[in-house]
């Protein structure tokens, strides 16, 4: 199929070209006229969450975005004149911006700490989340015009909407930076790598027009599958890597062709046959793991794992069809641009032998492939030994954000005088009758019965919607949102409070939702879907591998060996991110736990791209071997052969990823690091040392299949085969005297 396609491009390369950039500019032009649909909060989240996020939106009301203004002296009590007068102020000028629908004083809600030194004033914004967003600049302005004229007190805000837009701000910023940063990256590094501007410039373009046209295909399919920030954030990441990577693959071996002494038709065509066919399985294999993430029925999984999907398919089509129209067209013109240096630092022959370094590695591991799959493999269990301690939760505000940033200081101060008041749980109650004598009497049960718990506080506040027949009951857990205080305090809430209140009155449903409640019920979510995940990304992947070398020992080695640098990548982030070994130098510091959708998301992406390596390293031996060569021989030709290639683009990808790693929220830091050490694992000790030495250990074994197999496709791995036999009479010509031969493209005098 990849054969075809590059030949059938290479005979029509103005129709493919074009056709691509009409492609291109089609999905990109529709995508931004039609527009994304975004998740929605009912399908972001499982469980209870769930349930009270349909509750409000069927009634057509709006979770209100709420912020908490924190007033706070160490010498004055909160019953002081002067502390009395910040309050009012900051309820009339936050009144005065006419964004405030409510500002209820502490005064009047008790919301008064335990040593009367902190008082809370509780305001709710007009509009929903998205327009709070937007207007909530001019009240934190409010707010720090009396912080001025107060600097003696403590006034500071914090609440959704400050969060919120600070998150979208913040987020915006670090994908431009992404962006601008990782792109002219991986030009420098396929400079140096190819030494010709051309020839670097080819693939990044491919990359950037197949995420342009998957952005663009996401955003008009998005009505049937909702898509999110994170999936275009991943897309970008996943897209760039991918493309860069799969175009590099086709163009090395098109040039070593070509250097070799191939007609450019023949070289384009070996390519198409082999790099081709590579791209196309590593392309499949990405698709099939990121289809593993539909299985956890998170719905911004399932966005994520769809633009992904889409971003991957685009590239592998682009890398098939308009790639070698392009390399037809310019023929050796692709080497045009030389860096005069780096031209004279390349070394042809290093294409085959692997060059100097790679030899230094290589010659040893195959001479004692047993002491060098011990040492290697005992290194890489070390590497994945802090696994054993990972913890994993949704991590909170204070962990997300970058250690000094002013919405962590201040949460950290309202925390300390008032724990939970930030994040309160909301049990969201439908009933029949909300106003009935029997519901307003649960109510106050449930407010009495929150109290006498323990296990949550004041200010307990209750806010009715008696024509939908919903009330929100908002209730302050202990503990700081994701700690196992809190989650008692839900459990309790949960499980013992609302069956024994508001559950009691027939024809009501009480769902309880908020920041503790999303954490819980995601974790449990996530925990119960990960064996599933992990199963099916395995099985198939074992099967693709089975299906295109037709061995059980090719299968069974690279599931077993992914499986081990992905666990070395999950002992590094266990090791940084949430013990502080080394995070100082990430400009961050352990903040006790990896987030929770971390290690699944890695585990899908690192599973689906580190095929890549394999599947372009093992067909070359493959193809070594279908042509003749010992086993031993052919290991150590496709690992040379393929070593600079892989190099280059384990740098592109590293380097790709490692820009996600300065980002400024944690999950993206623990995302970046977290694939740029297993990248950089699987590319040398996985590719160089382990797979070289394991298939040295197994011999001929490697190519073991069942007879209860044999009905297996059986896919040429190599060039294309050679052209039939010559005529009978040009062979007498030829004992006779003098023929032409084809060789190579070229014709010589033939003398018997």
């Amino acid at each position: 199929m990849a054969a075809a396609m590059g030949a059938w491009s290479a005979r029509n390369r103005k129709t493919a070209v074009f056709g691509w950039l009409l492609f291109v500019i089609l999905a990109a032009v529709l995508g931004g006229m039609h527009g994304s649909t975004q998740v929605t909060e009912s399908e972001a989240m499982p469980g209870q969450v769930s349930r009270a996020a349909r509750i409000l939106d069927d009634a057509g009301l709006k979770s209100p975005a709420s912020e908490t203004v924190l007033v706070q002296s160490t010498s004055r009590s909160a019953d002081d004149p002067q502390f009395k007068a910040a309050v009012g102020q900051v309820v009339a000028a936050v009144d005065g911006t006419g964004h405030v629908s409510e500002a209820r004083s502490p005064y009047d809600t008790k919301a008064v700490s335990a040593d009367g030194h902190s008082a809370l004033v509780l305001l709710t914004l007009k509009g929903d989340h998205d327009e709070a967003q937007k207007n909530v600049q001019s009240v934190m302005d409010a707010v720090a015009g009396v912080q001025r004229q107060h600097p003696d007190l403590t006034v500071v805000e914090l609440g959704d909407a400050s969060s919120g837009k600070w998150i979208q701000d913040q987020f915006k910023d670090d994908f431009a930076r992404a962006e601008w940063t990782a792109v002219p990256l991986a030009l420098g590094i396929l400079l140096i790598a190819f030494g010709a501007l051309v020839a670097a410039v080819l693939p990044v373009v491919l990359a950037l027009t197949a995420f342009i046209a998957a952005g663009g295909l996401v955003a008009l399919s998005s009505g049937l599958l909702h898509t999110s920030n994170d999936a275009s954030s991943v897309m970008l990441l996943v897209g760039l890597a991918v493309g860069v990577d799969y175009c590099l693959f086709y163009l090395r071996r098109e040039r070593e062709e070509r250097a070799a002494g191939r007609d450019a038709a023949t070289a384009l065509s070996i390519a198409a046959a082999t790099s081709g066919r590579a791209v196309l399985v590593s392309g499949v294999t990405v698709v099939v793991a990121m289809a593993g993430m539909f299985l956890t029925g998170i719905a911004d999984f399932q966005a994520m794992a769809y633009a992904t999907i889409v971003v991957v398919v685009t590239a592998v089509l682009g890398s098939l069809t308009v790639l070698p129209a392009l390399l037809s067209m310019l023929g050796d013109r692709v080497d045009k641009g030389r860096v005069p240096l780096i031209s004279k630092l390349r070394r042809p022959e290093a294409a085959q032998n692997g060059g100097r370094f790679w030899n230094a590695v290589l010659t040893p591991v195959l001479r004692r492939p047993l002491a060098a799959t011990v040492l290697a493999g005992a290194v890489l269990l070390g590497l994945a030994a802090p696994l054993l301690t990972m913890h994993t939760a949704n991590l909170t505000f204070q962990q997300q954000l970058p250690a000094g940033n002013q919405l962590v200081a201040a949460s950290q101060k309202i925390e300390a005088a008032f724990p939970g008041s930030p994040a309160p749980a909301t049990v969201v109650i439908k009933a029949t009758d909300v106003s009935s004598p029997a519901m307003t009497a649960a109510i106050a049960d449930l407010k009495a019965k929150a109290l006498a718990s323990g296990r949550m506080h004041g200010p307990i506040d209750v806010v009715v919607h008696a024509e939908k027949n919903i009330a929100l009951v908002e209730i302050p857990l202990n503990g700081t949102g994701n700690d196992s205080v809190s989650n008692e305090a839900l459990r309790t809430l949960r499980e013992d409070l609302v069956p024994a209140t508001v559950l009691k009155v027939p024809g009501t449903e009480a769902p309880v939702t908020g920041r503790t409640a999303g954490s819980h019920d995601f974790n449990e979510q996530m925990t119960g879907s990960m064996p599933l995940v992990f199963a099916f990304v395995v099985a198939f992947a074992f099967v693709l591998m089975l299906t295109s070398f037709r061995s059980l020992a090719v299968a069974v080695t690279a599931v077993a060996l992914n499986l081990l640098s992905v666990g070395a990548a999950y002992g590094v982030l266990t090791l940084v991110f949430q013990h502080g070994v080394g995070a100082s130098l990430l400009g961050t510091s352990g903040v006790g736990a990896i987030e929770s959708w971390v290690p699944l998301f890695l585990f899908v992406i690192l599973f689906g791209l580190s095929m890549d390596y394999h599947v372009f390293v093992v067909s070359r031996i493959k193809e070594g071997r279908d042509r003749g060569m010992a086993t031993g021989a052919a290991i150590a030709h496709g690992i040379r052969s393929t070593a600079g290639v892989v190099t280059s683009a384990a740098v592109i990808m590293v380097a790709v990823f490692a820009v996600f790693g300065t980002l400024s929220m944690q999950a993206m830091k623990q995302m970046g690091v977290g694939l740029a050490v297993a990248v950089l694992i699987d590319a040398t000790v996985i590719r160089a040392v382990l797979l070289p030495s394991v298939m040295s250990l197994l011999g001929e074994r490697n190519w073991y299949l069942p007879r209860w197999l044999n009905w297996l496709p059986n896919l040429e791995h190599g060039e294309p085969a050679p052209a039939a036999a010559a005529p009978l009479g040009t062979v007498l010509g030829t004992a006779l005297g003098t023929a032409e031969a084809p060789e190579a493209g070229r014709h010589r005098k033939v003398g018997v």
